[in-house]
């Protein structure tokens, strides 16, 4: 019962609601399975679904809420399923459409919910689409992709730079005209204004609303539109505080992406999405704006669930102010976006090799992945936990001869690949290729993965698996982690505390995120029994990265 009958639940905060009123969404632990990467049943090298399928008592043991599965739709495999080539099948390498059915209904049947991509912005060049789009310019499909003639000396239409690398546009003789692309020429950009297209792409996700999916994780939506002005991008102020490896960091990305009508389609989503019970959907939202996009898209009750951008996937370091700065953004308000929070996915680095010195013993290792996971779990907003970040994976070194990542092969050596977080999952440590599978794997197994694997740390109750497991048990049990209010009440250097509070229940989360112990805050008691605690913290003491919580 709401604590005020007469106000609408969507007009209180999400603190003030009783648990039975939150939608299973909000609070939420997502884990992402990268399905080349996850356990391959076939033997080929490569990850499927019935290898996911087989695995998945593994990740509800870890108490998570739903599962987020990266792309296995039918593609050509430029970028790995980001380049899809049918959005209503799956592609032979990781199974049949019988397999999806079945990974779903294992799923239910552990109390799992299966969200997947949704690449809207591209499509592959082999999409049917897009080869009646070039071919038959007056067509059904004529004008479901960017095209535009050259200017008069034969250039571009615009001075737009691909993600990847070099321009984006591309000439196809065949059409006569150049095509827009965001990311790889092999991933053409869709015209995200047509009305048609818009409708093709809500019918694709209808089809797996029907098969039982539990949301969508809608990739790169911010680029689903241009301007149609075709305004050439400024310059980036050369006082920016980025490095510059590509062309596209040299532009501030005004035209190219995020158009002021991407909510209307987003309403649209919401739309279809609210005719079915319980789904869910979080989007990934990059690029120097992302704050306002995010809150642009999940402003009020008719558009997104929640968004996700890249506050610590590529932050350099992980630093109390970051932490700070990025749950302030985001207060429990009425009306305001829900938060979501990834230290770690796909595309970005293992945080434990980002945010640690390079010479860090393995005990150091340790502590410093349980402080994370447990800051990770206090945090207001859902979490998403990267396929092997419950082991404390590190990041492989890929030599050259063995990237498979267009990005980094197209940057080398400047861009860090990609490949060095999507290795193999490592399941068994006597097993060839440590179980993910009984051939050379598509990628190559960290040779310091065999230590993490997950028979040896199934068998430590002190490792970080085990204590995964009763971290979400734990924040399940406490309301003011799920959903309460957040107030900082000190980022320090190291020193981060800030305290949580649902109904009645208001917990202190201290936390230590550098190396050196730090003194006790004031005003917090010394001899309270932590309720949680790692790396040693509690009792007037925060050792090197460590962290605790206590009531309030």
């Amino acid at each position: 019962m709401s604590p005020n009958p007469a106000v609408p639940k969507s007009a209180l905060k999400v603190s003030q609601r009783a648990p039975q009123d939150q939608p299973w969404w909000q609070g939420a632990v997502i884990y992402q399975i990268y399905p080349r990467s996850f356990a391959d049943s076939n033997g080929d090298g490569i990850g499927d679904l019935p290898g996911i399928t087989a695995h998945l008592e593994h990740v509800a043991s870890l108490g998570i809420d739903a599962i987020w599965l990266s792309p296995f739709f039918k593609s050509p495999m430029r970028d790995f399923g980001y380049d899809v080539s049918d959005y209503c099948d799956v592609d032979p390498i990781f199974g049949t459409l019988a397999d999806f059915d079945a990974l779903i209904a294992k799923a239910h049947g552990l109390g799992i919910r299966i969200v997947i991509d949704q690449v809207y912005a591209h499509t592959s060049d082999q999409h049917p689409w897009f080869q009646s789009s070039r071919n038959d310019p007056k067509g059904p499909h004529g004008d479901w992709y960017v095209w535009r003639d050259p200017k008069p000396d034969g250039s571009p239409p615009t001075n737009w730079q691909s993600v990847f690398g070099g321009p984006a546009w591309t000439w196809d003789g065949r059409r006569r005209q150049y095509y827009f692309h965001n990311f790889l020429k092999e991933q053409p950009q869709v015209n995200g204004h047509s009305p048609a297209l818009q409708a093709a792409l809500l019918d694709a996700a209808r089809f797996w609303l029907d098969r039982g999916v539990d949301g969508f994780r809608l990739d790169a939506l911010n680029f689903l539109m241009y301007d149609p002005a075709m305004r050439d991008n400024p310059p980036q102020p050369a006082s920016a505080k980025h490095e510059r490896t590509r062309p596209f960091d040299y532009q501030r990305r005004l035209y190219n992406q995020g158009h002021r009508h991407v909510p209307r389609f987003i309403e649209a989503i919401r739309t279809l999405m609210d005719r079915y019970d319980g789904r869910f959907t979080v989007a990934e939202i990059g690029g120097e704006d992302a704050e306002r996009e995010m809150k642009l898209y999940t402003r009020g009750e008719d558009r997104l669930n929640t968004c996700y951008g890249f506050d610590f996937l590529y932050a350099p370091k992980l630093e109390p102010a970051v932490v700070a700065g990025a749950m302030a953004a985001w207060p429990d308000r009425a009306g305001m976006g829900w938060p979501s929070w990834a230290f770690e996915n796909h595309d970005a680095p293992r945080a434990v090799s980002r945010w640690l010195p390079e010479k860090a013993d393995a005990q150091t290792q340790a502590r410093f992945c349980a402080m994370k996971m447990l800051l990770l779990l206090a945090m207001r907003g859902n979490a998403f936990i990267y396929q092997g970040e419950e082991l404390g994976l590190t990041q492989v070194t890929i030599a050259y001869e063995d990237l498979q990542d267009p990005e980094a092969i197209a940057n080398w050596p400047h861009t860090l690949s990609r490949d060095g977080a999507r290795t193999p999952m490592p399941w068994m440590s006597d097993a060839a290729n440590c179980g993910f599978s009984a051939v050379r794997p598509w990628l190559p197994v960290g040779s310091d993965h065999v230590a993490h694997a997950v028979d040896r740390e199934e068998s430590d109750p002190a490792s970080l698996l085990n204590l995964t497991r009763r971290l979400l048990a734990f924040r399940k049990a406490h309301p003011a982690l799920r959903w309460g209010d957040v107030k900082v009440l000190e980022a320090g250097k190291s020193r981060l505390v800030f305290r949580r509070s649902h109904a009645s229940e208001r917990l202190f989360c201290l936390f230590n995120l550098g190396l050196e112990p730090v003194a006790w805050p004031k005003g917090i008691s010394k001899t309270a029994e932590p309720l949680m605690a790692v790396g040693g913290a509690g009792r007037g003491k925060l050792p090197g990265y460590s962290g605790c919580i206590i009531r309030a």
